[in-house]
């Protein structure tokens, strides 16, 4: 195969045609998709179900495949003795969908995202309207009745796109991620996108894969009948 020929096959993509995007294998190689456009349901949904996600960069609505593309096994997450041993403990109670804004607004303004971060107003406003839909979910962390740490994401099929998550308390933001898998387990998800990979995500087991492959497990992923379900009293977290 003459290597025109190869690369134009290689951008060929996995998934339906998109509605406002064009196919993720056309990114740039740092990942770049489009800018521009709108945070609305449609345009997210759309982005999500095509392997692309929004990341503004100061005032600019930009979008992204990146290549590769960060993600945690549902039966590989790494948790410590410690962690471990928390978790068994009494110290936190985990909750899902109940304080969602609580989340988002924590992710957005804990500790040195207080001086900046790529979650906007506008941003804020778009997922509470997702999660309003059914679409965008949170995993709460409580610590003697306060919000002590979560985590928060999007849901289309079988796959969970986790968006970011904070803590307060040391170790909240990885109860919160403990319980997240457990319940995506539990739910028959097959895929756990968190998009970047960095130090703090690979101690947790995170790896890469190619784009490629992301988009076509993603593709099985969109025919699962999988929900993420209701809201939940609190409980411990390996429960």
């Amino acid at each position: 195969m003459d290597p025109p020929r190869a690369l134009e096959e290689a951008r060929v993509s996995v998934l339906p045609p998109a509605r406002f995007f064009p196919p993720a294998e056309h990114a740039s190689a740092e990942g770049l998709i489009g800018i521009g456009g709108e945070l609305t349901t449609d345009w997210l949904l759309d982005a999500y179900r095509h392997g692309i996600f929004p990341w503004p960069q100061g005032k600019v609505l930009a979008w992204w495949s990146p290549d590769p593309r960060a993600v945690i096994e549902l039966d590989g997450l790494h948790v410590s003795r410690r962690l471990a041993r928390t978790c068994r403990g009494d110290r936190f109670q985990a909750t899902r969908n109940r304080d969602f804004h609580g989340v988002i607004e924590g992710c957005r303004t804990t500790g040195s995202r207080r001086r900046g971060t790529w979650i906007t107003t506008a941003m804020v406003r778009a997922y509470l309207e997702l999660h309003r839909l059914g679409h965008a979910h949170s995993v709460e962390v409580w610590h003697e009745g306060t919000l002590a740490g979560g985590a928060y994401g999007v849901s289309v099929g079988g796959m969970f796109a986790a968006e970011s998550m904070f803590y307060r308390v040391r170790d909240a933001s990885k109860a919160a991620l403990v319980h997240l898998v457990g319940h995506l387990r539990s739910r028959q998800f097959t895929l756990l996108d968190i998009q970047q990979f960095t130090p703090h995500t690979a101690r947790l087991g995170a790896r890469e894969i190619a784009r490629h492959e992301f988009l076509a497990r993603l593709a099985g992923a969109l025919e699962s009948p999988a929900t993420f379900g209701p809201c939940l009293e609190p409980q411990r977290i390996n429960e």
